[in-house]
């Protein structure tokens, strides 16, 4: 059996397909793109692409979860604490830290014992996130996959103000005025990101180790580098890290799948996940509803013109005015 965990996010969309052990069999990591149903559709066309494996359930999570749960008909919509945490287990059953930096929004999770303790997640400001970087590397001229390398070579990092995304914009400007050095700027700006990570969203949070970091960012040797004298031990990157949200919906979901098959005679027999839904027109609409002065506003998802679902409304009369 197989398994599918989509993980759809305002930069990225991310997609995996796991064996019944949990094995990664096949992924993809594409940009959004604004359009969370359109990049759904062309990461499944990458996943096929790469098997021909049957899925038996699928699970979604990231910020457009519910939206890509209905598309798909998952049996599983989770969180991204829960996705991140199950994710990381299966591949470190004893991490006790999770260090999650993505392209808009990061978070931290502590566990002990394999039990999610406490969490945090970052509120209004994106410096601290993949988004700044990407707009940091485009001011100088750079990729946004050049940005590691580059802050390694640094023997004195520029101190870089990163409390704030247009203060550090300006300070940045101003360090390179002045004549510091491309290196020393972008191994600051890997500093910033993470003392903007840990004044902020870990602060006053015991980082035990083992320590995970994962999301986008992990993949910048800069940041990990600074995460890890900082903190004054070893910060673990899976090769895998951008995909933990995914597969740990994907676990899940093969998990809600043995328990339905444990308790449901013929659970078996249920239809298989249907690739060829990336060939079919989704719509979305949405409409404020005036029945009553709460005006909710109600997005409803259509398959063709086949109503699927609406949300929003906080009273049943706000269901009629989604379809």
């Amino acid at each position: 059996m197989a398994y599918l965990g989509i993980d759809i996010g305002s930069i990225s969309t991310k997609g995996v397909i796991i064996d019944d052990s949990a094995n990664i069999i096949a992924h993809s990591y594409l940009w959004t793109e604004g359009n969370p149903i359109n990049a759904v559709k062309n990461v499944l066309g990458d996943l096929r692409g790469q098997t021909d494996v049957s899925v038996t359930a699928v699970g979604t999570t990231g910020s457009a979860r519910k939206l890509i749960g209905v598309v798909l008909g998952a049996q599983v919509v989770k969180n991204e604490i829960t996705a991140h945490a199950v994710g990381t287990m299966t591949r470190v059953p004893d991490v006790r830290t999770i260090l999650e930096i993505g392209g808009q929004d990061s978070k931290i999770i502590l566990l002990n014992n394999g039990i999610v303790t406490d969490y945090a997640m970052n509120t209004i400001c994106a410096a601290g996130t993949g988004s700044f970087l990407m707009s940091q590397a485009k001011r100088l001229g750079l990729e946004i996959n050049e940005l590691g390398e580059l802050a390694m070579k640094s023997k004195n990092p520029t101190r870089i103000a990163a409390r704030c995304t247009v203060f550090a914009e300006s300070d940045l400007v101003h360090k390179a005025q002045i004549g510091h050095k491309k290196e020393d700027i972008v191994a600051g700006i890997c500093n910033a990101v993470v003392n903007n990570y840990l004044n902020n969203v870990g602060k006053g949070k015991r980082i035990a180790a083992p320590a995970v970091f994962q999301g986008g960012v992990s993949k910048n040797v800069g940041v990990v580098r600074a995460f890890e004298e900082v903190l004054g031990h070893e910060v673990y990157v899976d090769e895998f890290g951008h995909l933990m949200g995914c597969l740990g919906v994907a676990v899940l979901a093969m998990r809600a799948n043995a328990a339905n098959a444990s308790g449901e005679a013929g659970a078996s027999s249920k239809p298989k996940f249907d690739f060829n839904v990336k060939d079919v027109t989704f719509v979305t609409k949405g409409k404020e509803c005036d029945k009553c002065p709460n005006n909710c506003e109600i997005i409803s998802i259509y398959r063709e013109d086949e109503l699927l679902d609406a949300w929003g409304n906080r009273c049943e009369r706000g269901v009629a005015a989604g379809a």
